[in-house]
């Protein structure tokens, strides 16, 4: 039987496809340089609008009312100039070109060497802790890949990591907070100490997100900030952590920061703040800070109860009704604290019983600064005397209704010698200075999501205003104007902040003696006494 031939399609059949594969190639390169331009812009509005959505999230939602007006007048300014849509519309077509022009001989895609040895490192040291015998295929394996483990990683000009996206199984434990403080310490270790990094745990999509956070502002001076009645600025914190941010004055220059702000007052629900931290942390600046902010709208007392003097500035000023640093005074002075207190509630509640506004007496914010109020409990013990921390029960109990407002200041060893009302109605807590995470969680009720440093700049800590979220905080440099190692920008700071001295009511003003006039023996009168009857 003769074979039959094969169709001449399938004979020659490759010699044809490879010249139609080749017709393909050469049309579709001649499509792409004619489309050329076209690609290239498109993929430069495309960069336009990312860029722009970035900025819009980015911007605070207190400015964004602004820029959309300024945005308007842009439009309606182009609009109305004689060819302005068309030159706008070529402004924008060459942005586009710009942006949308090939870059791949300007950057390198992927991480180097040395980065990719440390991601493969990173990923090594994570084995251990995301994976188990009885996954059949593990994420996290010995030898593994870890492009599946980081879809997301940056690194700095020095090679080290600055943002790490982390895909980690569904089995892991994500929710004890044991489990996440191994994570976060290992991460720390690994990706270079001495910097402080927040992790977002997303424990709905199993993913860890590591992002190194930038130092806050060191060289913010103590200031009139732009505050209503009722609101203390602590310090400042991250642009991500606050929806509201202040100007400030910084020499020649004006910028916008995001600050930590505390209200107290009658409807506060966070009347007392407790400030805590190691020697030299900066808790005597935040109470300087905070009186100095206070003294615009109130009346001040001071209890210094370490006794070094560091309020000695505000001795005398106008609205400051005294500074105490021995037992005795601290004591009299609390005690018509306490006094005053109850003055303030009876007159308010018979106003109110009379359908009357409050007296004006009590509407005047009055605030009671107490630094190491320990040290005073232990001179009154070994005297025999009662404890200062006893006689603010009141205050501190009442003090909200009466506009009074208490603030603590004590260090880490005295935290334990505390009273109980002052641990109780002290719900807005700032720990200051170098901590241990268990010392933070422990002052503040909560854990922050940053990992902290060893060595901090002073002022330097974290905030968190009743129940809310843990805040890095910077207090601002609000120095003693007299210590001698202070600098001269922030003590002219200070000074120009302090209120005019005026002489205590207690106090006779000084006279001049005036010479003595001579007197006639004929105007001296001598009254002798009556005789009684």
């Amino acid at each position: 039987m003769a074979r039959r031939p094969l169709p001449r399609i399938l004979s020659n059949g490759s010699a044809q496809l490879a010249r139609s594969r080749e017709l393909a190639r050469t049309a579709a390169d001649s499509a792409t340089d004619v489309l050329h331009p076209l690609i290239t812009i498109t993929r430069g509005l495309r960069r336009l609008a990312s860029a722009g959505r970035r900025k819009w999230a980015d911007t605070p939602k207190d400015r964004r009312g602004p820029l959309l007006f300024l945005m308007a007048s842009v439009f309606l300014a182009v609009a109305l100039v004689p060819y302005g849509p068309l030159l706008a519309v070529i402004a924008l077509m060459a942005a586009a070109a710009w942006q949308g022009r090939n870059r791949t001989g300007q950057t390198a895609e992927g991480p180097d060497e040395s980065q990719i040895q440390r991601l493969q490192s990173l990923y090594e040291a994570m084995v251990p802790y995301f994976s188990t015998t009885e996954d059949p295929a593990p994420l996290y394996a010995h030898g593994g890949e870890w492009e599946k483990a980081f879809p997301e990683y940056e690194f700095d000009a020095t090679g080290r990591i600055t943002h790490l996206a982390i895909r980690y199984p569904a089995y892991f434990p994500d929710g004890e907070a044991e489990a996440r403080a191994r994570i976060e310490h290992l991460l720390s270790a690994k990706s270079g100490r001495g910097r402080e990094y927040r992790f977002a745990w997303d424990e709905e999509g199993n993913q860890l997100t590591v992002t190194v956070l930038a130092p806050l502002p060191t060289d913010i001076a103590a200031q009139r900030f732009v505050t209503a009645p009722g609101e203390t600025v602590l310090g400042f914190t991250d642009p991500t952590e606050v929806q509201r941010t202040l100007p400030l004055g910084h020499g020649a220059q004006a910028r916008d920061v995001p600050p930590v702000v505390w209200r107290t007052g009658i409807r506060s629900t966070e009347p007392h703040l407790l400030a805590v931290g190691q020697p030299g942390s900066g808790t005597s600046t935040l109470l300087r800070c905070i009186a100095l902010q206070a003294l615009q709208f109130g009346d001040v007392v001071i209890v210094d109860g370490g006794g070094t003097g560091d309020y000695a500035c505000l001795t005398g000023r106008d609205g400051v009704l005294a500074v105490e640093c021995a037992l005795s005074g601290a004591l009299a002075s609390l005690e018509w604290a306490t006094t005053e207190t109850e003055r303030r509630l009876i007159a308010v509640n018979r106003a109110r019983q009379a359908g009357h506004p409050p007296p004006e007496d009590t509407k005047r914010p009055l605030w009671l600064l107490l630094d190491r109020p320990t040290t005073l409990g232990q001179v009154a013990a070994a005297d025999g005397h009662k404890d200062p921390q006893s006689l603010l029960q009141v205050p501190l109990r009442h003090g909200r209704s009466a506009n009074v407002t208490v603030v603590v200041a004590e260090q880490f060893d005295g935290l334990d010698a505390l009273s109980d009302p002052v641990r109780q109605h002290t719900r807005a807590r700032v720990a200051l200075g170098a901590a241990t995470a268990e010392q933070l969680e422990a002052v503040l009720g909560a854990p922050p999501h940053t990992t902290p440093v060893p060595q901090v700049p002073p002022g330097r800590g974290y905030a968190r205003l009743g129940a809310g979220p843990v805040l890095r905080l910077q207090v601002p440099a609000t120095p003693d104007p007299y210590d001698d190692a202070t600098s001269d920008v922030h003590r002219q700071a200070v000074l120009d902040l302090l209120p005019p001295r005026t002489t205590p009511a207690d106090a006779e003003p000084e006279r001049v003696p005036a010479e003595p006039e001579p007197v006639s023996a004929e105007a001296v009168v001598v009254e002798r006494p009556k005789a009684r009857t």
